[in-house]
């Protein structure tokens, strides 16, 4: 297990509107726009040195597209995508610090994409606070934990909004 932690959060891009065209949630795809946004952004996350090693990602749809862009985007695919059913939306966070724990018996930064509010709520938990911290879609936060200890509290690196990912790509 690595002495730091690097994980690395990231609310999923934007996806089509909720309505009768996906009367199931759970298959709700992303946008045009929002594959090309979240894909700028990725290329201002690879600009900030950001690598990981495994992406953690929510089951639904528009969530595996978005962790499936952040791994093509920054390795040309070669970072493995796992699901994780506790990164659904109400997904308990203990469920997601296990798999976190799970996770980095093998590796040291971790990518975990999800929903808003859970995931604005796991992060304010890995940092020893409460409520939520607000995540815009496709809006990445860094935060080091320690490895023995991957449920926090931890110390924020950054969070940054879209727009300002977007901004960084060359």
């Amino acid at each position: 297990m690595a002495a730091v932690l690097e994980l690395y959060l990231v609310r999923h891009a934007i996806a089509a509107e909720r309505g009768p065209k996906y009367p199931d949630d759970r298959l709700r795809p992303l946008t045009a726009d929002g594959i090309r946004r979240f894909k700028e952004s990725v290329r201002g996350l690879a600009e900030l040195g950001v690598h990981v090693d495994i992406v953690l990602t929510s089951p639904l749809t528009r969530a595996e597209q978005t962790a499936t862009l952040l791994a093509d985007g920054l390795t040309k695919g070669r970072i493995p995508v796992q699901e994780v059913e506790a990164l659904a939306p109400g997904g308990r966070a203990n469920a997601i610090t296990d798999a976190i724990a799970r996770a980095a018996r093998k590796h040291a930064r971790i990518a975990l994409v999800g929903h808003q509010p859970d995931l604005g709520e796991l992060a304010a938990r890995l940092l020893g606070a409460r409520g939520e911290i607000e995540f815009r879609k496709g809006a990445v936060c860094a935060i080091d934990v320690d490895g023995a200890t991957p449920a926090g509290p931890g110390t924020l690196r950054w969070l940054l909004p879209p727009r300002v990912l977007r901004r960084l790509a060359p």
